[in-house]
């Protein structure tokens, strides 16, 4: 995937003046302004906590989902917003119930219980009993090299890379699973690769739709033992017994507006919802709650913006951007699509440091210079700068449409980054200086979109937002999540 770096000081002094209204100053005088808010007043951390410990986990569709849009939508009233608003959308909610794992050799007696967890998506009840293919890191070369034996028969497959080649990607959960189902395996089960007997969750399927097989979810220690085991029985066959629960349910996003000066808008968004393993602390309240305090600064500081700007809390991400894809679809039946300059997604956002744009490199100079203005303000900001365009998050849907998205690019702890999606993603995770830095320097980020005179990256037409997501590899993962929308030769 491309990425490209460029060094705070090969900005020119006539992209630095993009920023300016009224000159640097005002941008400088501004940030301040945000800076000092945020490090005095922030409830980021401290909402966050309170709706970890009263609601729990925010699973789409149950209960606790619901009292998570009501937290949201009355804590953004509480910070003064008039026009706040639900956006409701049908979803099918999946929850989980029972699941069972047991390996056994073949026409034996001695079974082995493994802890076990299932995928999102899977079927409301299975039952399957076949022998176990390795298929390593799950990636389609992977499934090519057993495509004389997986069919009928359980694969097990990384959830990570283990042992890639360099500049190898990885595939997303819900696309191994895809591979799979075509494959004709009758069930997968991942291997986590977080130490510790780690279980994490995740939706298994490529459409927020039920899935025809069985996906579960194992630890690394498990993930090794059972390999291990099929090094001294070829033959080692698995039991996947498995309950969940699939409705039709109604959810909503959460959208508060701060009126610009103009029309165009400016989306600054993450997901509320999480699952249900733990409480989602880190995915992403991080992100949902830092997003709401910088709502709560921009209006406690009386900011009136050039541009529009939308403080979005998706519901739904986790069981396939279901949330985001609602919002761009009101946007293309409202016929207000083109007035989206730019989407700003944040997913575990912490710490910040610098922005990733997806993909878009006449992005780098503008927030590069953007940076240098930051720095005046705390000169411990990094200000770097990427382009490379991923998936699987809620700006995905907009980039489809050709919109410019990036990410506050900040840091996450190594375990803490192997706790999202898992029973360890907790409040004890946080870190409450880091996430003011998330929080402030987001801020800069989105006043400066708000405010530029004109940004230096367009909205794409079709064609062109084709070539770009070809350049940057992701053919193959829209074609297998089937949001390739275009003609495949």
């Amino acid at each position: 995937m491309y990425c490209k770096v460029l060094s705070p000081f090969s900005i020119s002094l006539s992209l630095v003046a993009l920023l300016a209204l009224r000159g640097d100053n005002e941008y400088v005088s501004t940030f301040q302004k945000i800076n000092q808010d945020v490090l005095k007043n922030s409830r980021a951390y401290e909402t966050l906590g309170e709706a970890t410990s009263t609601i729990g986990h925010r699973l789409t569709g149950s209960i606790n989902g619901t009292k998570a849009e009501q937290y949201a939508f009355n804590l953004l009233k509480k910070y003064g917003y008039t026009d706040v608003k639900y956006q409701p959308f049908e979803v099918e909610s999946w929850m989980r119930d029972t699941v069972t794992l047991e390996v056994v050799p073949n026409k034996s007696d001695n079974f082995r219980s493994v802890p076990v967890v299932a995928l999102a998506h899977s079927p409301v009840q299975a039952r399957v009993n076949g022998a176990i293919v390795d298929v390593g890191n799950g990636l389609e070369e992977d499934f090519e090299a057993v495509k004389d034996q997986i069919k009928g028969k359980i694969a097990l497959a990384n959830i990570g890379l283990i042992n890639g080649r360099p500049g190898q990607k990885n595939l997303h959960r819900s696309e191994k699973t895809a591979l799979a189902i075509q494959y004709g395996a009758t069930a997968i089960i991942t291997v986590n690769q977080v130490p510790g007997n780690v279980l994490l969750t995740g939706t298994a399927s490529v459409t927020g739709s039920l899935i025809s097989i069985p996906a579960v979810n194992i630890s690394k220690e498990s993930g090794e033992e059972i390999r291990n085991w099929i090094k001294v029985d070829t033959d080692l066959h698995a039991i996947v017994d498995m309950r969940n629960v699939s409705k039709k349910i109604r959810a909503r996003n959460v959208i508060a507006t701060l009126p610009g000066k103009s029309d165009e808008r400016i989306i600054i968004g993450g997901h509320l919802d999480s699952w249900d393993l733990a409480t989602g602390a880190t995915d992403n309240g991080l992100g949902s709650f830092t997003i709401m305090d910088i709502a709560r600064a921009f209006k406690a500081l009386k900011l009136k913006p050039k541009r529009t700007i939308d403080f979005v809390l998706f519901m739904g991400e986790e069981q396939g951007l279901l949330g985001s894809r609602q919002v761009v679809k009101e946007l293309i039946k409202t016929k207000q699509v083109d007035k989206v300059k730019f989407m700003m997604n944040l997913d575990m956002t912490n710490n910040v440091q610098g922005m990733s744009v997806g993909g878009r490199d006449e992005l780098i100079p503008f927030f590069q210079a953007v940076g240098e203005q930051i720095r005046k303000v705390d000169g411990n900001f990094a200000n770097t700068v990427s382009s490379r365009a991923g998936l699987h998050s809620d700006h995905q849907p907009f980039m489809l449409e050709g919109i410019p998205t990036g990410a506050p690019a900040g840091r996450l702890a190594p375990n803490v980054f192997g706790c999202y999606h898992a029973n360890c993603d907790k409040f004890n995770l946080i870190n409450r200086d880091e996430m003011v830095n998330g929080v402030r320097f987001s801020a800069m980020l989105l006043y400066a979109l708000a405010n530029a005179d004109e940004l230096p990256a367009k909205k794409l037409d079709s064609y062109k937002t084709r070539d770009l997501l070809i350049a940057q590899g992701l053919k193959k993962e829209l074609i297998l999540g089937k949001d390739w929308k275009w003609a495949e030769n």
